[in-house]
C-alpha cells in the first residue's frame, strides 16, 4: 500500500479547549517519508517537529506535545482524522499553540480532508506489525490492552465508569470501515462533577456545552446548575432524562466508547507507522494510550533494525516442502541447506534451515564447541536465492544457479545446534540476462546472525 498526502492545503480556525484562545491551523501536503509534523508559529525561530510519542509532555485531559521551545496542545483529534484518512505525510502549522476543539469531535477535520482529497505517493507505507499476543497494562491509569496479530488494523474499545448515565459500552472499527462515517462525529465527554475541578486547574477555558457532551452522574441542585452555568459562562443550563446537560442528542448509543476509540487512533498515530494488528482496549485514556504507544514505538524500532525479519513459527504455512525444493535445485544430502520455503514472490524468498547436532560437519567444527560455519550460512542463503532465481524460468530442472561473488558479508553471532535459521533473500534489481543480485539475511529469533549481498547467474545445466 502506498503512502498518501493531501491534494491541497486546508485551514481551520477555532477556540483552543484549554487555552480559550483563538487558534489558526493549516495542514499542508508533504513529500514521501516526511511523516506528520507540527510547526509552532508562536515559538522563537519556529522549527518543525515530528508528531512522535516521545514528544508527549502531558496527557491531562488531552495529548500535549513539546519539542524545545515549541509546543502544541490537544493534538489527538486532528491526528485521528489524518490517520483515519490514511494520510502519512503532512505539515500542521499552528498559530495559538493548541488545536481548536471545534465541536468536540474530529468531524470538521475529517470533512475538510475529504473535500481536499488525497494524493497517492510513490513510496510504500511504513508498517508496525503486531507479531504475537501481548497483554499490556498501564499501571498509572489502570488501562489495559490486548494486542493480537491481524492482517489489518483493528481496534475494539470497552469502557465502564460504574455510572448510571453511561452504561458499559464497546465500539469497534477496522480499516475497511469509514472513519469519517463511523467515528469522526463522536464528541468528547465529561462529567458535570469534574468541570469545576478542571476549571480550577486552569484547563478547559474554551470548554462549552456545544463542544462536549456533559453527563451528570447524580442529580444536581438548582444551585449547582447555576454554579456550572456561571463557570461555563452560559445561562439556562438543564439536565435531561438521560443525564445530559441541555438536551444534547447523542449521535450514537455508544458515542462515549466511539470517542475513546477516536482518541486511541490519534494517540497511536504518534508511533509513526501504520499498524497491522488488532488492539483490544479496556478503559483507555490518553495516559494509557501514550504508554502503549511508547512500547509499540520501541517494537517498531526493533523491527526496523531487524530489516523486515520474517514472521515464523512451526505453524507457518509452507509453500515448498523438501521434495518441492529438490525439484528446483540439484543439492542433496549432506549439502542441502534448506528444509522448507515459507514465502516465495517475484522479488523475495524465505527459507528455513533447522540446525541439528546430527549434521556431520559438527565432528570437526568444532569438537566440544559445535558452531555452524558462516560460509555455510552463506551457502544456505545461496540455495534459498537459487530457488527464487529458478522459479522465474520455464523448466527449472534444466537450469542451475552459480554464484559469482559475495559482497558486504558480515557474521554477527554464532549459530549452534538447536537454532532455526530463517533465510531471507530479496532481489536488489530485476533479473537481466540471467544475472541475479540479491540481499540476504540469516535470522535466529530476533537477531540477524549474518548478512551479505550475493550475485549469481542462471545457466543451462550440462
Amino acid at each position: 500500500m502506498k503512502q498518501k498526502t493531501l491534494s491541497k492545503e486546508i485551514e481551520f480556525n477555532g477556540i483552543g479547549l484549554h487555552t480559550g484562545n483563538q487558534v489558526q491551523v493549516k495542514i499542508k501536503p508533504a513529500d514521501i517519508n516526511f511523516g506528520i509534523r507540527f510547526l509552532d508559529l508562536d515559538s522563537e525561530n519556529p522549527k518543525e517537529f515530528k508528531a512522535d510519542v516521545n514528544q508527549v509532555d502531558s496527557t491531562n485531559r488531552g495529548t500535549f506535545l513539546k519539542s524545545g521551545n515549541s509546543s502544541v496542545a490537544t493534538v489527538e483529534h486532528i491526528l485521528a482524522a489524518l490517520s483515519g484518512a490514511g494520510i502519512d505525510n503532512a505539515l500542521i502549522e499552528v498559530k495559538g499553540r493548541e488545536i481548536p476543539i471545534m465541536d468536540g469531535s474530529a468531524k470538521q477535520f475529517s470533512d475538510n480532508i475529504s473535500t481536499a482529497g488525497l494524493s497517492e505517493q510513490e513510496a510504500d507505507k511504513n508498517y508496525l506489525i503486531i507479531e504475537k499476543h501481548i497483554d499490556f497494562i498501564d499501571e498509572t491509569s489502570g488501562a489495559s490492552y490486548t494486542l493480537l496479530p491481524s492482517d489489518q488494523y483493528e481496534l475494539l474499545v470497552t469502557i465502564d465508569y460504574n455510572s448510571e448515565v453511561i452504561a458499559k459500552q464497546f465500539a469497534q472499527w477496522d480499516e475497511s470501515q469509514s472513519f469519517e462515517d463511523e467515528l469522526s462525529s463522536a464528541k468528547t465527554f465529561v462529567f458535570a462533577q469534574e468541570l469545576v475541578s478542571l476549571l480550577a486547574q486552569n484547563l478547559i477555558k474554551g470548554g462549552d456545552i456545544s463542544n462536549a457532551i456533559i453527563y451528570s452522574d447524580s442529580k444536581l441542585s438548582d444551585e449547582e446548575i447555576a454554579d456550572l452555568a456561571k463557570a461555563m459562562k452560559k445561562g439556562n443550563l438543564s439536565v435531561n432524562s438521560q443525564g445530559i446537560l441541555n438536551n444534547v442528542e447523542l449521535k450514537f448509543d455508544n458515542e462515549a466508547a466511539r470517542h475513546k476509540l477516536l482518541d486511541l487512533i490519534g494517540d497511536l498515530s504518534l508511533i509513526g507507522a501504520k499498524i497491522k494488528g488488532k488492539i483490544i482496549a479496556h478503559k483507555p485514556g490518553h495516559t494509557g494510550n501514550v504508554a502503549l504507544a511508547k512500547m509499540l514505538k520501541k517494537e517498531l524500532q526493533k523491527q526496523r533494525k531487524l530489516g523486515g525479519r520474517p514472521i515464523y513459527s512451526p505453524e507457518t504455512p509452507v509453500t515448498h516442502t523438501i521434495e518441492d525444493i529438490k525439484k528446483l535445485i540439484p543439492h542433496r544430502y549432506p549439502f542441502l541447506m534448506v528444509d522448507k520455503i515459507i514465502k516465495l514472490t517475484e522479488t523475495e524468498v524465505v527459507g528455513i534451515k533447522n540446525v541439528t547436532f546430527n549434521e556431520d560437519l559438527f565432528n570437526g567444527h568444532f569438537p566440544g564447541n559445535p558452531v555452524f560455519p558462516g560460509v555455510l550460512q552463506m551457502e544456505a542463503l545461496a540455495q534459498t536465492g537459487g530457488i527464487l532465481a529458478l522459479s522465474t524460468v520455464e523448466e527449472p530442472e534444466k537450469y542451475d544457479t552459480y554464484f559469482l561473488k559475495m559482497d558486504q558479508v558480515k557474521f554477527k553471532q554464532k549459530v549452534v545446534p538447536g537454532d532455526t535459521m530463517i533465510l531471507k533473500m530479496e532481489l536488489l534489481s530485476p533479473i537481466r540476462r540471467g544475472l541475479v543480485h540479491m540481499k540476504g539475511r540469516v535470522f535466529v529469533g530476533d537477531t540477524i546472525v549474518s548478512e551479505g549481498e550475493l550475485t549469481a547467474q542462471i545457466v543451462k545445466s550440462r
